[in-house]
């Protein structure tokens, strides 16, 4: 069972490398892939906050914004409401799926302890899993998938080879 994480400094491109090699599984007949995508929502050159997504119903959310009542991290305002309503359930409906994408197991969805029983769920699984894991967090999940995982880091110089290579990983063993 083909685990991989890939992780790097913000800004580095882990979650494009991770977009790229679901969007080429996706084109492959008859594959499904579940779990969700994070973006940045950005207005006037800014980042403002992050979106979340359900990769099998498109269903988006606002994972966090600058602005809102949530649970504050650094500057943004977790929504709880659309981490665990959206996040959650795609997480957990992924193991339909033929891979499980979690874009991403950082600080914001970390807050949520559904969040974590939906990751730890599939990972008793025998799905395979590609997954976005933020660069220093000390979270037991956040460790747990650093001793079980093939952890892989972005940079700037490995991002544009990665998701070929990566692809072609999943491939051989799915496809």
């Amino acid at each position: 069972m083909l685990r991989i994480a890939v992780t790097g400094s913000p800004g580095t491109g882990k979650s494009t490398v991770v977009a790229k090699v679901a969007e080429k599984l996706a084109s492959q007949p008859g594959f499904k892939i579940g779990g969700i995508r994070t973006a940045e929502i950005r207005k006037g050159g800014h980042r403002e906050g992050f979106s979340i997504q359900d990769l099998v119903t498109g269903e988006t959310g606002t994972l966090s914004h600058i602005k809102g009542n949530g649970h504050r991290l650094g500057k943004y305002r977790i929504n709880m409401e659309d981490l665990e309503r959206i996040g959650v359930n795609a997480i957990r409906n992924s193991l339909f799926c033929d891979l499980v994408i979690i874009d991403e197991i950082g600080p914001m969805e970390l807050i949520s302890g559904a969040f974590v029983a939906a990751v730890e769920e599939v990972l008793e699984s025998n799905k395979p899993i590609l997954a976005v894991l933020h660069h220093s967090s000390r979270h037991p999940l956040a460790r747990r998938i650093r001793k079980e995982f093939e952890v892989l880091a972005v940079d700037t110089k490995n991002r544009d080879e990665l998701p070929e290579k990566i692809f072609n990983r999943f491939a051989s063993q799915l496809l």
